[in-house]
């Protein structure tokens, strides 16, 4: 029987060495990744991979349950999908091992108290964002100019020739950012 481990992380600047090493302590004779890919992606080239190499009477393991996958039904599919080709799961951290029926249920529990956690830091994440709005709060990225750059950004802009480099390198910007807010501005003037 192959044990079959899968590590994800969601961000590049994550890194997967925790989870490699657990899961070769763990027994795995191969391990496929995904680096900087949300477990919300459809698209896991790293999964795919271990799903194909796992085969009947194996195991597909995880360092933890949402390095498989984000929402309830993504993975519920997927270890139905392994119990139905004979491989069966184990997620480290949670202690599930779906090769028992006491594991099988932890395993639906556990996925289900996921979901659950998610759409609650969900629902106050949408809670916040309103009464921040509801207080007239700016929600999102802090804007890359305010409205007195921008008009000085034109200004010099119209000085030198139209040359965005050196004026947006002045205010720590890309020159296509610059860009891109002076023609927004041009498009919606009373805004600005």
């Amino acid at each position: 029987m192959d044990n079959i481990g899968y590590a994800r992380v969601s961000t590049f600047e994550q890194h997967l060495d925790l989870q490699i090493a657990a899961l070769r302590a763990a027994g795995c004779t191969a391990i496929f990744t995904d680096h900087g890919i949300s477990g919300t992606k459809f698209e896991r080239p790293g999964l795919s991979e271990a799903l194909e190499a796992v085969a009947g009477g194996g195991m597909l393991v995880v360092w933890r349950l949402d390095r498989l996958g984000r929402s309830l039904l993504d993975l519920i599919n997927i270890v139905n999908d392994l119990g139905e080709r004979g491989v069966e799961f184990h997620s480290l951290t949670e202690s599930i091992d779906t090769s028992s029926s006491g594991g099988r249920l932890t395993f639906h529990i556990m996925a289900a108290m996921a979901e659950f956690e998610r759409a609650i830091i969900s629902e106050r994440t949408r809670a916040g964002m309103d009464a921040a709005r509801a207080k007239g709060r700016r929600i999102g990225r802090k804007p890359a100019l305010s409205a007195a750059q921008k008009i000085e950004a034109r200004a010099a802009l119209e000085r030198h020739g139209g040359v965005p480099d050196d004026i947006a390198a002045g205010f720590g910007i890309h020159p296509r950012t610059l860009l891109r807010l002076l023609r927004e501005q041009e498009r919606s003037p009373a805004v600005f």
